[in-house]
């Protein structure tokens, strides 16, 4: 797999592997934390969604400054271990149990992801840059792609683990220790960098970075306090007469609008050269953020989903095993003092206070009753966070599916456009989404369990539809982008995720508000859809673009 590729590629794949155990452990066990009633801060699936859509959504506005700050001042290398140590940094200090710790510990990964996210996957694309990697470049982004699932599916597991045997600071803990292993192996491929490490500097026509932070940054914070103070038309579904939703989502979207102006004025102000590459650039951007919405409920409504009604009960030979490699856990099936959910399993709560009855564990709530246990009897469950794995356990099976696929299309010169894969990802991820409206079907509308084979199979669809899209993504950034903003345009493609997932938080802060569940995931579908019509609509001004350009 490596002999035809740049050496550095196995260290920055290990690299990327390691960075990604440690976000994904964090986020696959972030919402369920947020929501612990006893160990956690006891959220309701509406706050724990709109944090988790706030917090993902930071985690990719921030490659924006961190891209251009790399390109003119600290170069790829410093500012991948720089974001790598405050990653790591960051996540040791989610153990500590403490609202203000937590925002701090976030903080520091929001930041941290800034400066090591756009920075390696841009010091990649610069390997690929020479004549004789050229057409393998989305062959090896692929490659580095399976490198973070690997990282993503292995992580679930140490987390899952550990919480159930210490509690959840472990599971903080390790995706602390995950990330400095990442940093380490980065170091040890030092030699492999020199000569593509480029620190480009301000060049002609450049805004100065003081312009930056005066003109764009300043702006973004004073536009987000004044999205956070305006308020919309109070409602019995508005209680804090939010525009968007939530005070959150509001500041957001406001410390949003400068950034895309900068976006937009980098297009106005390009040289001739340089103006339909960004603007097809720009068009990928504003088309995938429909992508991101969906395909990142999987930490937060999907997550629910396998938590709330799907069969997570191991017997026999699977529990066994479950349970040895502490993958489990036990419930009693007997009444004893536990937190109220309402049939829609809404936490109950009273002057922000958590109301307590005398119930079965609410596991049962939708277990028929023919199975049903004893009375006093103990049953196996799957830890949820396992869940999080499903979808890079389908990426490392299918991306060599894919690569081999392109490969093969490649030698008889039939292999699709970048754009052209985009637009067939957005199709193929819409038809995923309507695996879970047929699970909520079968499960009655969450009276009943399914099976996790729902999810599993709504996994599989939409990572066909993730691996002809993401990796391509990050592929055709380093194709088009003019040379002295490479890493800002990156940047730009971090930015669209950062909205897409904003928005991902705010599908999901709606789950509560849809009776019938069925509902939730058509709006998934159709989002999904719109996209790929525009996108195929697309399709033949972007090909132009590229043939432009003399790359595909």
């Amino acid at each position: 797999m490596w002999k035809s590729h740049p050496k550095a590629l196995p260290y920055l794949f290990l690299s990327e592997m390691w960075e990604r155990f440690g976000y994904y452990l964090m986020i696959g066990i972030f919402t369920l934390y947020l929501k612990d009633v006893e160990a956690g801060f006891a959220m309701t699936e509406k706050e724990a969604s709109d944090l988790y859509g706030t917090f993902i959504a930071l985690v990719f506005l921030t490659p924006f400054i961190g891209g251009l700050v790399a390109d003119r001042y600290l170069g790829y290398r410093k500012s991948i271990v720089i974001g790598g140590l405050m990653m790591g940094v960051g996540y040791l200090m989610m153990g500590i149990h403490s609202l203000p710790m937590l925002y701090t510990a976030m903080t520091l990964v929001i930041v941290g992801n800034g400066f090591f996210k756009p920075n390696i996957s841009t010091l990649l694309g610069n390997f690929y840059s020479k004549e004789e990697y050229l057409d393998k470049k989305d062959e090896g982004y692929n490659i580095f792609y399976m490198g973070i699932n690997v990282g993503a599916f292995i992580c679930n597991f140490f987390g899952a683990a550990l919480q159930i045997l210490l509690g959840w600071q472990y599971a903080f803990m390790a995706a602390g220790i995950g990330m400095f292993i990442g940093v380490v192996v980065f170091l040890l491929g030092t030699k492999h960098y020199v000569g593509y490490d480029h620190k480009k500097g301000t060049q002609e026509g450049d805004m100065p970075f003081y312009k930056i932070v005066l003109f764009i940054l300043v702006p973004s914070v004073i536009f987000g306090i004044i999205g956070w103070l305006l308020k919309g038309v109070t409602s019995d579904v508005n209680l804090d007469s939010s525009i968007f939703g939530s005070d959150s989502t509001d500041a957001f979207v406001f410390a949003c609008i400068p950034i895309i102006f900068f976006y937009g004025s980098l297009y106005v102000k390009a040289k001739a050269e340089d103006k339909r590459p960004i603007g097809a650039l720009l068009s990928i951007f504003a088309v995938v953020i429909l992508f991101w919405a969906v395909f990142k409920l999987n930490g937060s409504a999907l997550t629910t989903w396998a938590d709330r009604y799907t069969n997570r009960e191991v017997t026999g030979t699977t529990e066994k095993v479950f349970s040895t490699l502490v993958q489990s856990k036990e419930i009693t099936y007997e009444k004893a003092s536990t937190e109220l959910y309402d049939a829609k399993f809404r936490l109950q709560k009273e002057n922000g206070e958590v109301v307590k009855v005398e119930d079965y564990p609410i596991y049962f709530r939708n277990v028929s009753k023919e199975k049903l246990p004893e009375e006093g009897s103990k049953i196996s469950v799957w830890a949820t966070n396992l869940s999080q794995s499903i979808n890079p356990g389908w990426v490392i099976i299918l991306t060599p599916l894919v690569v081999a696929f392109f490969t093969f299309l490649r030698s008889r010169k039939k292999e699709p456009s970048t754009p052209t894969k985009i637009a067939f990802g957005l199709l193929i991820s819409a038809l995923s989404v309507l695996i879970m409206v047929a699970a909520v079907h079968i499960g009655n509308n969450g009276t009943e369990k399914v099976s996790v084979w729902w999810l599993v199979a709504n996994y599989g669809v939409i990572t066909i539809g993730e691996l002809f899209l993401s990796p391509m993504g990050l592929s055709v950034v380093s194709k088009l982008s003019p040379k002295n903003i490479t890493a800002l345009m990156m940047g730009g493609w971090f930015l669209s995720t950062s909205i897409g997932n904003k928005l991902s938080g705010v599908l999901a802060s709606m789950w509560d508000t849809y009776d019938d569940k069925a509902n939730f995931f058509w709006v998934n579908f159709s989002l999904l859809m719109f996209a790929t019509l525009l996108m195929f609509a697309l399709v033949k001004e972007l090909n132009k673009v590229m043939k432009e350009k003399g790359i595909n």
